[in-house]
């Protein structure tokens, strides 16, 4: 006979009530109790109220005090852009070979020294040459923190980090851009300058945070690989060089077609924050009865939805299978959005507003979906012996699209208008679905190799 041990009694009900659900602040202390999180979360905070700065009086700094013309003015913010696809390469790439934490350090004073030195340029020449050193050591710094949080984390507290280290940059940015505003009101030359001043010393300030970092998150050098041994069991010095160089080679994201179509359909759909910084107000303004403040709202608007929602719409996008399904989502959503903005020409003011606000909610829950969907693919799908080439590679496919959003809107809701609205629908329907389909084939190959 089996004898069958009998459960414990059950705890008899006293009637206890349930624990309170923790508060908003106890919440977010939870999400940065890892100390590198909290130590790239602070550095973050500080420096990008910077950003928020720059990225308020940059144009009209150029434009008003410099007096630059605007075809110069786009061309100082060209060149930036192109310059960052480039370092965004390279800062991955270094990564992988020195110390990540150093070069942070360095990249990042060497961005702020660049703001401080916008204050000092007083014609198109240096403009031009600090633009490109502000934009080239900014993305060499972004690929270095990805290739930190990419061997700090793994699995999905690895895209939390992202999410949160993304909720803090917006979060921060908007109260950079409330400062920057004090310039705008007051209008003098005095004021712009100081304010660029302060928007480099922000950035400088965020080392303090980041000398914190511990040296777990740098990669092993390549002369600390496995040693080749000579004959007599000595180290043979050349040797283990040489193969730690093949090493490296042969786990280059430019042999992984999978993670190159990954980064090309992210590139792709990432042109949708050009849509929203230069398509859509001009589409406001220009094409639709709606008032010009609700361009305002509108980046209010999407402000809010990254703050609230990109931390838990990132929950479990570490699975391929989730994050190509988010990807999906954002896709349609995106597509959808277009459409919608398009229908707001030639409508009554106040429906037209309220057409514009509803695309522009799906356009910002898009945004969330297909970030998170795309990190969570970034970092899984990379090859951990080379953690910051890859996120080098993926964010120079965002430094790619950047570079083009600007002609591609010219090409489209510019000169087609709601035609190239609905050309636009069906560039991000395409791409958010190829990302989902690389997903899924993902998914399947480590099904059958499981």
């Amino acid at each position: 006979m089996t004898t069958r041990t009998a459960p414990a009694d059950p705890s008899p009900d006293t009637g206890s009530v349930p624990a309170p659900r923790p508060t908003l602040a106890a919440r977010v202390a939870a999400s940065v109790a890892d100390p590198v999180l909290r130590i790239l979360v602070t550095a973050t905070l500080i420096s990008r109220v910077g950003r928020g700065i720059f990225l308020t009086v940059t144009v009209l700094y150029f434009t008003l005090i410099v007096g630059l013309p605007a075809h110069e003015v786009a061309i100082v913010l060209s060149a930036s852009s192109a310059v960052g696809i480039v370092a965004s390469l390279a800062g991955g790439w270094l990564s992988d070979r020195w110390s990540a934490r150093r070069l942070l350090l360095i990249f990042t004073a060497l961005e702020g020294l660049g703001l401080l030195g916008y204050a000092l340029a007083d014609d198109f020449a240096a403009a031009l040459i600090v633009g490109m050193v502000v934009g080239g050591f900014g993305q060499a710094a972004n690929s270095g923190r990805m290739a930190i949080i990419a061997r700090a984390f793994e699995g999905e507290p690895r895209v939390q980090a992202r999410a949160v280290l993304r909720t803090v940059t917006n979060a921060a940015i908007a109260v950079g851009s409330g400062i920057g505003a004090i310039a705008l009101a007051i209008g003098t030359a005095e004021a712009y300058r100081i304010l660029l001043v302060l928007a480099g010393l922000a950035y400088l300030a965020g080392l303090l945070r980041l000398v914190r970092l511990p040296k777990s998150v740098d990669a092993v050098p390549p002369r600390e690989h496995e040693p080749v041994l000579t004959a007599t069991g000595s180290t043979d010095v050349l040797a283990t060089k040489r193969q730690a160089r093949r090493t490296l080679r042969a786990h280059s994201p430019w042999r992984d077609p999978r993670y190159l179509l990954l980064t090309l359909c992210s590139a792709v759909f990432g042109m949708q924050f050009g849509v929203g910084e230069l398509a859509v107000p001009l589409w406001i303004a220009q094409d639709t009865a709606a008032p010009e403040v609700l361009v305002s709202v509108v980046l209010i608007l999407n402000t809010v939805v990254v703050i609230l929602f990109q931390v838990p719409l990132s929950r479990g996008t570490h699975d391929p299978r989730r994050a190509g399904r988010v990807s999906a989502i954002a896709a349609w959503l995106m597509a959808a959005a277009c459409l919608v903005y398009a229908a707001a020409a030639g409508l009554p003011a106040w429906v037209a507003a309220v057409v514009i606000v509803s695309a522009a909610l799906a356009h910002a829950f898009a945004e969330v979906l297909s970030q998170a969907g795309g990190w969570g693919l970034s970092f899984e799908l990379a090859d951990p012996v080379q953690a910051g080439t890859y996120q080098g590679v993926f964010g120079m496919g965002y430094s790619v699209g950047a570079m083009c959003a600007p002609l591609v809107v010219a090409a489209t809701t510019e000169q087609l208008g709601g035609a190239g609205w609905g050309i636009l629908a069906v560039v991000f329907l395409v791409s958010g679905l190829g990302t989902w389909a690389i997903a899924r084939w993902s998914a399947r190959t480590a099904a059958a190799a499981a």
